[in-house]
């Protein structure tokens, strides 16, 4: 089984020693042939992927390929696909997992696809656990199978640690876990499933929990993107003006995606095998007060209105995070303010909608 290398420590899983640069401190199989990087994303045409697909074309050093399903929209990935390999393949299917995984033989795995949307798993459980558990356990069992030597970055969430009480904030990795949806219960099962492969098996696993995201692309049913939405279809006068909300008073900790991917991509670069990573800001904003700034970005007047049926049966009343064993072991920070995030996601919908 494959320990730690040199210069991590076991228990902590950070470096012993601290981050002192961009450059890559580790590359797959170091005796390996020459040439590029050779890069497999899961999930590379949702939100998220699409944005780290972006990232690594623009490198030299990365050959990105990316699985999709046959129904799976391209428009997040338009302006990318004369650079990238796409292959077509459902998570769900082993035997479709294994020979993509076969052709490819990556060197890094960015494993971004799942069902995401928390107000889906209550309505779509059986759904939500086979995508995410099932689909990840297929890849990890392709990648056993083909022997391969390659990094594994996991993306797990903050929806993992549920129920948390005031004097647990900032969550750190530690906190423990009380899911409150069926999608938190599916990704603390992929993340303690890339965990015991790692024991098991030696897979090279990153597992990072990221907490909320937003930016230009994102699904329609997330909050910002959401609101966004409404305000854009309000302002071509698609839409009346009452924008219909859910619950404001939960209390959330944004990073644009843009410095999400930034971390994925660092989290491979840096990462302990093996080891778990909080993805955050460090700061928490209501719900209440990204619609107030969202609002004072519209070119419309807006009446807001709370929609019963967008109130989810249990919901986490606050996630803060403290991200510093990820910025210890890699030199991350968010770049990119909030205010800014809002106004790209708000023109991405303002774009969308007229088109």
């Amino acid at each position: 089984m494959m320990g730690f290398p040199i210069g991590w420590d076991p228990v902590t899983g950070m470096p012993a020693r601290p981050y002192v640069g961009s450059e890559l401190h580790w590359f797959p199989n170091t005796g390996r042939e020459a040439g590029p990087v050779r890069v497999l994303i899961t999930g590379i045409t949702g939100f998220a992927g699409s944005h780290l697909a972006e990232l690594l074309v623009a490198d030299g050093r990365f050959q990105v390929y990316g699985l999709h399903r046959t129904r799976s929209g391209m428009h997040n990935i338009r302006h990318l696909v004369p650079r990238l390999h796409l292959l077509e393949c459902d998570l769900r299917d082993p035997s479709s997992v294994e020979r993509v995984v076969g052709e490819v033989r990556p060197h890094w795995v960015f494993h971004l696809a799942a069902q995401s949307f928390v107000p889906s798993s209550w309505t779509a459980p059986y759904e939500t656990m086979d995508t995410n558990v099932l689909g990840q356990l297929n890849l990890f069992e392709a990648i056993r199978k083909h022997r391969l030597d390659c990094r594994v970055q996991v993306a797990c969430s903050s929806e993992e640690y549920g129920l948390v009480y005031a004097h647990e904030v900032p969550i750190r990795e530690e906190q423990p876990l009380r899911p409150l949806s069926p999608y938190a219960v599916s990704k603390i099962t992929q993340d303690f499933l890339a965990y015991q492969y790692h024991q098991s098996y030696g897979l090279d696993v990153v597992r990072t929990r990221a907490f909320n995201h937003a930016g230009p692309r994102q699904a329609e049913p997330f909050v910002i993107s959401n609101f966004a939405k409404q305000i854009a279809e309000m302002e071509r006068g698609v839409r009346p003006p009452v924008l219909h909300v859910g619950n404001l008073d939960a209390r959330r900790d944004f990073t644009d995606v843009r410095d999400i991917v930034r971390a994925y991509r660092l989290a491979l670069e840096h990462g302990a095998p093996g080891a778990v990573y909080n993805i955050a800001s460090g700061e928490t904003h209501t719900i209440r007060s990204v619609l107030e700034r969202l609002v004072a970005l519209s070119r419309v007047r807006v009446e807001v209105r709370v929609d019963p049926a967008r109130l989810r049966p249990s919901d986490v009343p606050i996630l803060l995070g403290d991200a510093s064993r990820f910025r210890a072991c890699t030199g991350w920070k968010p770049e990119i303010p909030l205010e800014q995030t809002l106004r790209d996601t708000l023109n991405y919908w303002r774009q969308t909608v007229a088109a």
